[in-house]
């Protein structure tokens, strides 16, 4: 069919949706464990092995320079408030909100890596 002015419609041409065939292609890979599949798996769980480690040693780190700054300052570690002692009192009362804090934390950017994960498949 022609237009009335002579010319014919515009027609869209795809030469191929390589999105999918690349998704696919991916999925495939992880699904059945090939060599690239084990590498993207792999980066996956390095990727979440360096955020446990990073995150338990801030963990590490904050709750351990409780007692050392007891240690440090005996005055700290002598000083109580309504009988306890400051420093089971930042130990205990502190340290609860951090580890929530941190957990927190650590949830969220795991569910980023997985996402990013998934979207690397399925992209």
């Amino acid at each position: 069919m022609s237009s009335p002015t002579g010319r014919e419609p515009r027609q869209r041409v795809v030469l191929a949706d390589r999105r999918g065939a690349r998704m696919v292609r991916t999925r495939v890979e992880v699904q059945e464990q090939t060599a690239i599949g084990d590498a993207l798996v792999r980066g996956l769980v390095r990727a979440q092995l360096g955020l446990a480690i990073r995150l338990a040693l801030v963990v590490v780190c904050t709750l351990g320079l409780i007692p050392l700054l007891g240690a440090a300052f005996p005055a700290m570690a002598t000083t109580s408030i309504a009988g306890i002692r400051v420093t089971w009192l930042a130990l205990g009362v502190v340290a609860y909100p951090l580890l929530w804090v941190i957990g927190h934390r650590y949830v969220r950017l795991a569910e980023r890596n997985e996402q990013d994960f998934a979207d690397l498949v399925e992209d």
